[in-house]
């Protein structure tokens, strides 16, 4: 048995069931690999960002690592965005990345690279393989690493020469650490701040504490001491709809945060840390925590969530039922030509029940997130690492782990362009995703942005940098050019029409909404 084919035996062995791959030259052996294994499924990306953003995907919705099968330093680095956007995430991956012959390294043929210099800065764990006897021990502690809570992502890099020499053998299953529990001091801390009478109060949530379990706990801590429940801005993935606890989501300018959390007297963290503005303005806030409010940890992202909401609930002698549970609504009817509006109304009227939303929507879909509260139960991926491109691939990766579930991706037009290969992996794949591009002809948060970097009276040529009209983008073209059925929707109607065809229909589709 060679080293590829070790490796890949003890990944499946430990139940890593997928690899999303593009592989080159240096990574034939382990694509050999992995044809012999017939308990992994190869899924192809056209480009690395895709890969790694499926990956991320499947990883939050699996709760277990996928593999990704990358060739070569620059390989990686064409997936890295996405890597970033998973590392946010606390998303489970292992990242296969090839590597020439460690013989060869040393003439600095042209695809030579400092590899691990491109790999530690998206990697929580990395490590290159010693020999092939070696390969499979490191990728049995990738995937424990990986499989530690709340998801890691691990990289293995593999000289060629290791994959494809004999004398190897697969290696156990390794063990996962268990998740850090939260100190009894910290439970006490934080059930001693939410029980002063004092000024108003909130639960801050993030990471694992917006699953279904843990919010049911903090909606208990909620009836018992009146707390406000708040989510960090972009979750990595929030289980909502009608029946579960429902959040309030922090809003993303930085003023308007702050403006938002200003009145609070004390907030205690939970899967997160306290919010901070996505970027410096000039004048505008950076920290967004009020001056002078009692900021009280009780759980980092590290940390078990679920087990520390129940003990803070138990520990404040809380009520079995918890309060703030989202009641069933839908949007009124609407009609006419479409709008940001208009479309969170129709998106919210028609969202099936038990589906995944993969928002990338940007400013387009401002709408969308309340209009959809009291749907029928379902879960809300959003773009944690802020990199655009994040969710075709996320959209991709989250149909491969839940293939009995409806996949709605809410895509802006200009970061949809950054990825759009994985609509191809979507129709190869018939992966049942609906697609819905809200176009608007532009970046139009960047816009926005000129105006609040102090920026006066752009001229023609600032604002060029921000239109996609000239020429526009067909996504109705493009799609189908990638082999997804596709329509176009100016009007409300149009827009029913074509999202109740993609509904009923168990494969890809995309609507092109015209906004």
């Amino acid at each position: 048995m060679n080293g590829a084919e070790a490796l890949i035996e003890t990944l499946a062995g430990c139940g890593v069931d997928v690899c999303f791959a593009n592989p080159g030259t240096s990574e034939m052996q382990l694509v050999a690999a992995i044809d012999q294994q017939h308990g992994m499924r190869a899924i192809l990306g056209l480009f690395e960002g895709v890969v790694t953003g499926a990956a991320d995907g499947y990883g939050r919705m699996a709760d277990k690592p996928a593999a990704t099968l990358l060739h070569l330093g620059p390989g990686l680095a064409n997936g890295l965005a996405n890597l970033h956007n998973a590392k946010r995430a606390g998303s489970p991956i292992i990242n296969i990345v090839g590597d020439h012959a460690t013989y060869h390294l040393q003439y600095n043929s042209p695809l030579t690279s400092d590899l691990e210099g491109v790999a530690r800065p998206m990697s929580h764990w990395l490590k290159v393989s010693r020999s092939e006897r070696d390969l499979a021990q490191v990728g049995a502690e990738a995937w424990s690493v990986a499989s530690s809570y709340p998801g890691k992502i691990a990289t293995v890099v593999t000289p060629a020469n290791h994959a494809w020499n004999e004398g190897s053998a697969p290696v156990a299953v390794a063990a996962i650490l268990a998740p850090a529990n939260v100190p009894e001091g910290a439970i006490k801390d934080a059930a001693e701040a939410l029980g002063a009478a004092d000024g108003s109060k909130a639960i801050f949530l993030g990471g694992r504490a917006l699953r279904e379990g843990a919010l049911t706990q903090a909606g208990r801590i909620a009836a018992a001491t009146g707390a406000r429940l708040i989510c960090e801005t972009f979750p990595t993935r929030l289980e909502r709809g009608a029946g579960r606890v429902a959040v309030e989501r922090l809003p993303y300018f930085g003023e308007q945060g702050e403006e938002y959390l200003k009145d609070f007297k004390t907030i205690v963290f939970c899967g997160s840390e306290p919010p901070v503005s996505f970027f410096a303005y000039p004048g505008k806030p950076s920290w967004l925590s009020p001056e002078g409010a009692r900021l009280v940890r009780l759980a980092s992202m590290e940390e078990e969530a679920e087990d520390a909401l129940t003990r803070l609930a138990d520990e404040l002698g809380a009520p079995a039922e918890p309060a703030l549970v989202q009641e069933a609504t839908r949007p009124a009817e609407v009609e006419g030509k479409l709008d940001p509006t208009k479309l969170g109304a129709v998106i919210g009227a028609m969202m099936p029940e038990n589906a995944i939303v993969s928002d990338e929507a940007a400013t387009g879909g401002l709408m969308i997130f309340p209009a959809t509260a009291g749907a029928p139960m379902h879960d809300w991926m959003t773009l944690t690492g802020g990199a655009i491109g994040q969710g075709l691939p996320l959209a991709t990766g989250a149909a491969v782990a839940c293939p009995d579930r409806k996949v709605l991706a809410l895509q802006a037009d200009g970061s949809g362009m950054y990825t759009l290969q994985a609509l191809w992996t979507m129709a190869r794949e018939n992966l049942d995703v609906t697609t819905i591009i809200l176009n608007n002809g532009s970046y139009a948060i960047l816009n926005i942005e000129l105006m609040r970097v102090g920026v006066q009276n752009p001229g023609p040529k600032a604002l060029s940098m921000l239109d996609l009209r000239n020429p526009a983008l067909d996504w109705v073209a493009l799609s189908e050019g990638m082999g997804v059925p596709a329509k176009k929707a100016e009007t409300v109607a149009e827009l029913h029409e074509a999202l109740a065809e993609a509904l009923a229909h168990k494969g890809p589709r995309l609507i092109e909404a015209i906004l």
